[in-house]
């Protein structure tokens, strides 16, 4: 009788208009992409589900490096100011997770507190348990420059017999979880320090799938003369190149990231080139936010799609009956076997499938016959949402970043941005000549 009113609510669904970018991912999202995660177990394997801070956090940067790199120091040069928690010194000094945002006044909201702040985008990190949440706060402080972006200063990592001694909680875990989230990703090298001790090296590797985020500064250049510096450039490039593991030659910013004056001054014209390059990119973050975030949620459900091919399948291979136990553990053991069946059934790229030491660990602790079949309704809903939403929402950034760019709110403004970014005064770089 009521068909009619049926389809015009149907109509109405496929009629969405969203009011931003960011509204638009946090519809879809709820409503086509979760319930396939939560019906294939995403979360337990993956990531956490995404909450609405995280599509309307600003563009987040995160700072890696080994102990004495200068990251904190390098923050400290961005804002032209200090922040509350702030501890600089030659020893390994910040031992904790940072997160540096704008506040109207100075203060620091420890790791517990932090979690359950619903308007904040650190709540999934509870997980990491008291150990971590101990080592971890937010500092807030009024910078203009936190207004457009939010700094995340990570502990040094540690060079030999230090490493071995556990921090406590799973380090790595913590990385990837900021990686998936931020904008740009900062590794800093110390022109003296050019040594990537293990700890270091797990640390890059699990940034892996993120390489379009990850920047390379080889800081505290003016230690070093020109001739110096040609050589640990060469060997930068060379320890860099065994651990990315990439064919493509990583782009590194050589500076010196701090406001005292240059050692060597003979390489400053070079300095405040790169300087401006790597602000120039840093600027870009607010103005690609919007990109960013659609290309995550894309990336995102790539991966719950054949997360979902792999559940699946591993279901339809359980016996009923007898026998369960030895079929889980060879099903384990054959997975990169699985992994080629789906690859050729679905037509699936091989970069597209999760790493398969990390799944045969978390698929050790899971009940298989509590798995799902696979629900096509589910999958062509996914499919529906890459095709026709995400194209309506990325035909919208060009609109919302030109209202972005009116209201002055796609760029970074205040601290050393200014002194570097600003072409106006004859104090500029170049600027006199």
């Amino acid at each position: 009788m009521f068909s009619w009113m049926a389809k015009d609510e149907g109509r109405k669904k496929n009629q969405e208009v969203y009011e931003g970018v960011s509204e638009g991912l946090k519809n879809i999202y709820k409503q086509k992409l979760l319930p396939l995660e939560k019906e294939y177990l995403f979360h337990d394997f993956h990531s956490p589900a995404l909450d609405d801070p995280d599509f309307d956090a600003k563009p987040m940067v995160m700072l890696v490096g080994q102990y004495s790199t200068g990251k904190t120091t390098f923050i400290r040069y961005l804002l032209e100011q200090d922040f509350p928690g702030i501890r600089i010194g030659p020893e390994p000094t910040t031992d904790r997770f940072i997160a540096v945002m704008h506040a109207d006044t100075d203060g620091v909201v420890p790791g517990n507190a932090l979690v359950v702040d619903p308007k904040k985008q650190f709540r999934p990190l509870s997980k990491f348990g008291n150990a971590f949440l101990n080592r971890f706060q937010c500092s807030g402080t009024n910078s203009s420059v936190l207004k457009g972006i939010s700094i995340v200063d990570t502990p040094g990592i540690l060079s030999g017999e230090k490493q071995r001694t556990d921090r406590g909680y799973d380090f790595i875990g913590v990385l990837e979880w900021f990686a998936e989230r931020v904008d740009r990703i900062l590794l800093l090298f110390d022109a003296h320090k050019l040594d990537i001790s293990d700890e270091f090296r797990r640390s890059i590797e699990a940034l892996r799938g993120h390489d379009d985020k990850i920047r390379i500064v080889l800081n505290k250049a003016d230690m070093v003369d020109h001739q110096q510096l040609m050589r640990v450039y060469g060997a930068l490039m060379w320890s860099l190149g065994k651990v990315l593991g990439t064919p493509e030659v990583a782009r590194v910013y050589i500076g010196s990231f701090w406001d005292q004056p240059l050692r060597y001054d003979i390489n400053r014209r070079l300095f405040e080139a790169e300087e401006q390059d790597l602000f120039a990119d840093l600027q870009s973050l607010p103005r690609n936010a919007a990109l960013r975030k659609l290309n995550d949620l894309i990336k995102r459900a790539r991966l719950a799609k054949v997360h979902a091919y792999i559940i699946s399948a591993l279901k339809k291979d359980m016996p009923s009956v007898f026998g369960k136990e030895g079929k889980k553990k060879d099903l384990i053991k054959n997975l990169d076997a699985l992994y080629s069946s789906l690859q050729r059934e679905h037509q699936i790229s091989p970069g597209d499938f999760p790493d398969i030491k990390k799944m045969q660990e978390v698929l050790v602790n899971h009940d298989f016959t509590k798995f799902h079949n696979l629900d096509r309704k589910l999958l062509e809903r996914v499919d529906k949402m890459l095709a026709e939403d995400i194209a309506k929402l990325m035909a919208m950034v060009p609109l919302e970043e030109q209202i972005s760019k009116n209201e002055g709110s796609d760029r970074i403004e205040g601290g050393a941005f200014d002194g570097v970014m600003d072409s106006k005064t004859p104090f500029m770089y170049k600027g006199g000549e």
